[in-house]
């Protein structure tokens, strides 16, 4: 039991029973007392038994993010501690890339943060108010294990609103350039790839595909096509086993990166259409085109649930598209990254696309984000990314 001559945070009946079942999340509803500050605090039940200790935020719609069960406390060196097992993690997986994710929030007991790694630069980014004033031991710990040349903060974007925390992008620690070249495993050996740490997507790239990449790169052939490219992530692998590769997508910008990218990597077998990926996928099939590898990779088309219907038609429609397009032996490697599209949900509509389109079609591989993003049972947003290689057989 748990005094009560400091500040504790109550759950109801609901919110306690959730926890018992292995949740970590309690949402504001579903509580009786909240402490007014932010800050890591003792869990009781009505009844008054502690069910752990927790990063408690009343402003925040999830308002327990549990860290420890039954009586074992939460503080700095448990902080240190997490962060500890989660960069021994990393080492275990003997990755050769030199940009990863060293810290999953949630998977890795640290609910909010997140680190990644390119190079001899970190970034950190953190979207939990409860946590915020221990980011200075979690950077002295990053520095004095890791000795990164600069570590910076990408503290943006929704989530951090929602938590009454302030946005902005700025170094914590030495130096850290606009732009950095990283490397990851391909079939042919390794690619390069330029990273911009303050402005690029997420931490400055797509990491959680990395494996994704790969797989699909050993299975390339022919023509092939990178849609919704961004920076040409996937269609450095394509390029470097097809005959040729179209990156598609509807930002100049972003494929001017992706030029870059390509031209750091030596490949000439590349084309760069600014388009919207339906309409420039439409024309491709008037033209007759016919390919040996596609990948596909929108953003999210359903970032609420509410916005379901309308992304499953979509999804759809792409998916139609690119199998259309594929030759017999080809293979389309396809992604969603909305949490709110279950994994039966996507491979639901894949099979709708295939019969639409007509083709027979095989499933080689199913994926989901690399392994330096694990998931963690009881927190179904840790598993938001599917990834499918299919493959046409007639």
């Amino acid at each position: 039991m748990t005094t009560r001559n400091s500040p504790v945070a109550v759950v109801s009946s609901r919110g306690a029973q959730r926890l018992r079942e292995g949740k970590v999340w309690v949402y504001r509803s579903d509580t009786v007392e909240l402490p007014e500050r932010p800050g890591l605090y003792p869990v009781l039940d009505v009844r008054e038994r502690t069910l752990g200790w927790a990063l408690v935020n009343a402003a925040s719609e999830i308002s327990v993010r549990l860290l420890t069960r039954g009586e074992e406390s939460a503080d700095e060196q448990l902080i240190t501690a997490r962060l500890d097992a989660a960069l021994a993690y990393r080492s275990s997986l003997k990755l050769s890339a030199d940009a990863h994710r060293l810290v999953h929030a949630e998977a890795d007991g640290l609910p909010g943060l997140v680190v990644d790694r390119y190079g001899d630069v970190l970034v950190v980014q953190n979207g939990t108010a409860a946590l915020e004033p221990y980011l200075g031991v979690i950077v002295d710990a990053l520095v004095r294990r890791l000795q990164p040349r600069g570590v910076l903060a990408r503290h943006e974007g929704r989530v951090r609103t929602l938590e009454g925390l302030e946005s902005g992008t700025y170094t914590l620690y030495g130096e850290v350039p606009d732009k950095l070249t990283v490397h990851e495993p391909s079939a042919r050996g390794e690619v390069k790839y330029l990273v911009d740490p303050y402005r690029g997507q997420k931490t400055g790239a797509f990491l959680d595909q990395r494996e994704n990449r790969l797989l699909l790169g050993q299975y390339a052939w022919g023509q092939a096509l990178d849609v919704f490219s961004y920076h040409g992530s996937f269609g450095l692998h394509l390029a470097g086993q097809a005959e040729h590769v179209e990156l598609i997508d509807a930002s100049a910008p972003a494929l001017a990166r992706a030029r870059e990218n390509m031209e750091l990597n030596g490949f000439g077998n590349v084309t760069y259409s600014e388009a919207n990926a339906f309409d420039r996928l439409r024309e491709l099939k008037r033209e007759g085109g016919v390919y040996g590898a596609i990948s596909l990779d929108p953003p999210a088309l359903a970032k609420l649930k509410k916005d379901l219907p309308n992304a499953y038609r979509a999804y759809k429609e792409l998916n139609l598209r690119a199998l259309r397009l594929l030759d017999v032996g080809g293979v389309l490697g396809t992604t969603s990254c909305s949490f709110h599209v279950s994994e039966s949900e996507f491979y639901g509509m894949l099979q709708d696309a295939a019969a639409d389109a007509g083709v027979r079609v095989r499933v080689l591989a199913r994926r989901g984000q690399a392994m330096d993003h694990p998931e963690l049972l009881g927190v179904a947003e840790t598993r938001y990314l599917k990834f499918a290689l299919v493959q046409r057989l007639g």
